[in-house]
């Protein structure tokens, strides 16, 4: 019931704004244009109000979910109009506040006092209001500028009704659609689920963003703001306030001298950075969340908040991810088959030969551009596309990276139209490579691994000497074994014979009744021959046994 009264509330949305409008029906199937032509929207007038702003209302109405999945397609202005990206930028930090009266509440509830005695300042104008949470600026006691960000309440309420909808969809698509079970919908829409609950603890994401600022620590790339423990629970997270440029204000970027070129390739490295050396990457890096710091606009730095989402890869997705990568750069389709094969995302039954004809055909007229005009996010399509007849299983743990990796190029072509994304990460793909394998990679892979080792030498000899013994007991358990198989054997041969003799005695009894009882014996035979006959029977049936039979 809860999720057919979450479904008719969407489709009253869509009806309100007119949602239908913004589908291309040239495109649809005849059933889905036949849907859309007799759905209950086009009871409705189109409202007069422009449909970017349409759009942006509708996502808000219907939730967090809804609101995050706008933010997402604000960066992509190669797939977008420009009147739908800028109105969709507004919810970066344009979502309606909640009243600061209950911002206080909580601060109060969790610190458990009240928020003008924890702080020296406490401004109840919001300073930015997102999907998820709301950020007040406040001054602590010892005179640090902070931050407070403070979950909205009953959000989580919102986000479980949505993720039910989502979960009730994604069965009914693995269930009855052929290609469901591929796509491991109900997997997605679980990792989702569990992604957006951690965004919803503040305490995760502050644990988060001490992390990725400790891993740039010494670098001029990024800078993320400090936590303020003592004041940071589930649900409010005190930081440092930081001060910058929104990224997405490219026209005062390019008044204060930024080098927009530096500023979109060093975004790319972050990018890359964090995947392959961290394996812990920021994964909502959308503009909501950058600053830029141009004091010294030749080389700009990134700022980053609103770590709630992270994503990380382990060792083996790593360098499949890095091998495929660099193959498609040299455009050695056949590594990039033997690839997707070795991996496990296409069944190992797969034909590596027509595999990489099928990527060919897709990639050569792409790659025929020049590299600055291609679109990742086109690239990724066409190649899942061409990947799905080859039943391409879906990586629910690489969802995470594709949406990141299209965030980092929608942004970066924003600042920079130019920006080659792949001129610019194939340097450090290849130098990640060079150094897993180096010498001195292998040696700190060794280094890192020594304690562990170390720290089970002394249980060596006792594993030696349980797997030697384990080794005699079965040496001898084979021996028994094989003793046990001749005797089983010998016994087979036995019966054998035993079953011959007695066929035969019973052949030979059978035959001298014969010649006792019937017609006279021919001349040529001595009378006493149906005697010896039996006697032979006789001494078939029960002669001794002897061993070797």
């Amino acid at each position: 019931m809860k999720r057919l009264h979450r479904l008719l509330r969407i489709l009253l949305v869509v009806t309100r704004y007119r949602l239908d409008t913004f589908v291309p029906r040239e495109h649809l199937p005849l059933w889905a244009r036949i849907l859309l032509a007799l759905g209950p929207w086009t009871l409705m007038p189109a409202p007069k109000r422009p449909r970017g702003e349409r759009l942006r209302c509708a996502l808000i109405e219907l939730g967090p979910i809804y609101v995050k999945f706008g933010q997402i397609l604000s960066t992509r202005l190669d797939l977008l109009p420009e009147d739908l990206a800028t109105e969709l930028a507004r919810l970066q930090d344009d979502v309606p506040p909640f009243d600061p009266a209950e911002a206080e509440r909580i601060i109060s509830r969790s610190l458990k006092r009240p928020a003008n005695e924890v702080f020296a300042r406490f401004d109840r104008e919001p300073l930015a209001s997102a999907s998820v949470a709301q950020v007040h600026s406040a001054r602590l006691h010892s005179g640090e500028e902070v931050v407070i960000k403070i979950v909205r309440p009953g959000i989580a309420r919102v986000i479980e009704k949505d993720i039910a909808l989502m979960l009730w969809v994604a069965r009914g698509i693995e269930r009855y659609w052929e290609e469901g079970p591929r796509l491991h919908p109900v997997e997605v829409v679980q990792d989702y689920h569990h992604t957006l609950l951690d965004e919803l603890d503040m305490q995760r994401e502050a644990a988060n963003t001490s992390q990725i600022r400790r891993n740039f620590e010494n670098s001029d790339l990024i800078y993320l703001p400090k936590v303020y423990w003592d004041y940071t629970r589930p649900q409010m997270m005190v930081m440092e306030r930081i001060h910058g440029i929104p990224i997405s204000d490219v026209k005062t970027l390019r008044a204060r001298g930024v080098d927009m070129k530096v500023l979109a390739e060093r975004g790319v490295e972050i990018f890359f950075t964090q995947v392959f050396r961290d394996s812990f990457f920021h994964a909502d890096m959308h503009p909501g969340n950058i600053f830029v710091d141009a004091s010294i606009p030749e080389r700009p730095r990134y700022i980053a908040i609103d770590c709630g989402i992270v994503g990380t890869l382990n060792d083996e997705d790593q360098s499949y991810l890095a091998r495929n990568l660099l193959a498609f750069f040299k455009r050695d389709y056949r590594r990039v088959a033997e690839l997707h094969i070795e991996s496990g995302w296409v069944p190992e039954t797969t034909r590596v030969q027509e595999f990489e004809a099928a990527i060919r055909t897709v990639c050569e007229p792409i790659f025929e551009k020049p590299l600055k005009d291609i679109s990742f996010g086109y690239f990724l399509l066409r190649l899942f596309q061409t990947a799905r007849r080859f039943n391409m299983e879906v990586q629910p743990q690489l969802v995470l990276l594709q949406k990141t990796l299209l965030n980092i190029e929608g942004l970066g072509r924003q600042l920079y139209p130019e920006l080659d994304l792949w001129q610019t990460a194939h340097p450090f793909l290849e130098r990640w490579m060079r150094e897993r394998i180096a010498p001195r990679g292998l040696l700190e892979n060794m280094r890192e691994h020594l304690p562990e080792w170390l720290h089970s030498t002394p249980e060596v000899p006792q594993a030696l000497w349980e797997a030697l013994n384990q080794v005699r007991r079965l040496d001898s358990l084979n021996r028994e074994t094989r003793t046990a198989v001749a005797v089983l054997a010998e016994q087979q041969t036995r019966q054998r014979l035993q079953q011959k003799r007695l066929w035969q005695a019973t052949a030979l009894l059978a035959l001298a009744g014969w010649l006792l009882t019937g017609p006279a014996l021919p001349v040529v035979l001595p009378a006493e021959t149906p005697w010896l006959v039996a006697l032979t029977g006789g001494w078939l049936l029960f002669r001794p046994e002897r061993k070797h039979d």
